[in-house]
């Protein structure tokens, strides 16, 4: 959960604010899908959602360094833009969302970092992570699980995020079109077989088995599929793109194995009833595996657990 901090160096505001402002909409809807169904979501927040006001916000960035080569990639290059609160400002602000989510049971609290810091561009260096780290926890949330803002994983991070109490993350599929990238190093040949492969299956479910999970320096638990939003243009492929996903659940049940799926809230900020009712029936699948497999849900902190327990 990011809102327009995830997309503010991509997106105007009139480009993408429907979507942004279509999210804080759809999160107390997927809230309620989750409880009726019993699901387990790990919730990633960007840290600056937490600030209740714009002098908070200068406060804590004030402390951060953002030293990209390319300075829009910086939360301090969007301040311009930022109003006083969430009341006014519901594209930057998201306390109040933070706390639906943390009255809703079995919802995991996890870090998306506090300025959405990308791990993999020019000029960023370890130091300046460390910080932004040390800002996640000033939020006294107890915060054991972390998802790298656009899947830039740093592996010379993870024991830096060890030592801060970072106990798992969440990795990339292993396929060379899902590898971590950069902002120059995303051609549009690897954009479209992501969007192939989400209808058809170019390159496995991503799949796979709690005892091959990589736990050093902290436990990988990656990602199997990203939930794509509906599309207009798109929608007679509809029903290949939810078989996909299916296929890939039905094949965790029955091999014992963990199904990874995860999407930005703002993905369905527009189309919200075409993807939550997708949603629904990705869900209403899951509880069939529940009654014939044995399968189960769980966040983030649950499979970590659960591995401290077996290991």
């Amino acid at each position: 959960m990011e809102l327009n901090w995830g997309v503010h160096d991509v997106f105007t505001l009139e480009e993408y604010g429907e979507n942004i402002l279509g999210a804080r909409l759809a999160i107390p809807r997927i809230l309620q899908l989750f409880l009726q169904y019993d699901i387990h979501a790990t919730w990633a927040i960007v840290g600056m959602l937490y600030c209740q006001s714009k002098d908070e916000l200068l406060a804590r960035l004030e402390s951060l360094d953002t030293p990209y080569e390319n300075e829009a990639f910086s939360a301090k290059s969007n301040l311009w833009q930022v109003g006083e609160d969430e009341i006014q400002d519901p594209y930057h602000y998201g306390k109040s969302l933070v706390d639906m989510i943390n009255v809703i049971p079995n919802q995991e609290i996890a870090t998306h970092t506090f300025s959405h810091y990308y791990c993999l561009e020019d000029g960023q260096q370890t130091a300046h992570f460390a910080k932004d780290l040390q800002a996640v926890f000033q939020l006294g949330e107890g915060i054991t699980s972390l998802v790298f803002p656009r899947n830039q994983t740093n592996n010379d991070y993870l024991n830096l995020c060890k030592t801060y109490g970072i106990s798992a993350y969440r990795g990339n599929e292993e396929s060379w079109i899902y590898r971590a990238y950069t902002s120059k190093t995303n051609p549009v040949t690897k954009r479209m077989l992501r969007l192939i492969d989400a209808y058809v299956n170019l390159t496995g479910h991503h799949t796979y088995s709690l005892k091959n999970i990589q736990k050093e320096p902290i436990i990988n638990i990656k990602s199997s599929r990203f939930l794509r939003p509906y599309s207009k243009q798109l929608a007679v492929l509809e029903s290949l793109r939810l078989r996909r996903i299916k296929n890939g659940l039905t094949k965790a049940a029955k091999n014992n194995e963990l199904y990874h799926l995860w999407w930005h809230p703002h993905n369905f900020g527009k189309n919200i009833e075409e993807n939550l009712q997708f949603l629904e029936e990705i869900l209403k699948h899951v509880d069939y595996l529940k009654a014939n497999y044995n399968f189960q849900s769980m966040h983030m902190r649950d499979v970590a657990d659960v591995l401290k327990i077996i290991s």
